[in-house]
């Protein structure tokens, strides 16, 4: 892995599809809330971890959420930190390598999977998954534990989408909060990671 350098937001392209938009609107209220020196230091702790692909292209594997909230805020520069080169493989080859690795989540805002040529190219371009923030915010909520396996977040939000409607406005955000919370401590997710039973 190689050390954190600056880049520009605009030069990432999306290994996702989607992202939870309340997830996004948190890190604007986080880092609004940051003088300009401590945005920087914190930007500087959280490097964007990216796999160089064809092209020398960045692809994010994490942080799409920072990216695109950055990017919203108008703000041209992050930092990153290169976990692989996989500049020497094109096309479908490096999208192999990429799924190998579990580094690729093309899936949309209904859990469906699509072909990796449906991938935004731009990061302003990813799709907002309600269900994404839904299992956020029921894991801050202690539905189930931090896992290191790849999208649990994912995996969680297709399991709350099959199971809970998310009514419109904050109040029913928060209704389907607790109905995941209790939802999660069930037999029936006793197989995605993190479950705590």
């Amino acid at each position: 892995m190689s050390a954190a350098e600056k880049i520009k937001v605009a030069d990432l392209h999306p290994t996702q599809i989607t992202v939870g938009m309340r997830e996004v609107i948190d890190k604007q209220t986080e880092m609004a809330k940051m003088s300009k020196d401590e945005r920087h230091e914190y930007l500087q702790k959280h490097p964007i971890p990216v796999v160089l692909g064809p092209g020398k292209n960045l692809f994010p594997i994490d942080h799409h959420h920072l990216a695109r909230a950055l990017w919203d805020d108008g703000f041209e520069h992050a930092w990153a930190e290169t976990v692989a080169d996989l500049s020497k493989l094109e096309g479908a080859a490096f999208w192999a390598e990429m799924d190998k690795r579990q580094w690729v989540y093309p899936h949309d805002a209904q859990g469906k999977t699509l072909p990796c040529s449906a991938l935004p190219a731009h990061i302003s371009k990813l799709m907002d998954d309600p269900y994404r923030s839904l299992a956020a915010y029921a894991r801050n909520a202690g539905a189930y534990k931090k896992s290191t396996t790849p999208f649990t977040e994912f995996a969680w939000a297709n399991f709350f989408r099959a199971r809970i409607n998310i009514p419109s406005g904050d109040t029913g955000f928060e209704e389907a909060v607790h109905k995941a919370v209790a939802l999660a401590h069930s037999a029936a997710a006793k197989d995605l990671p993190g479950y705590l039973g």
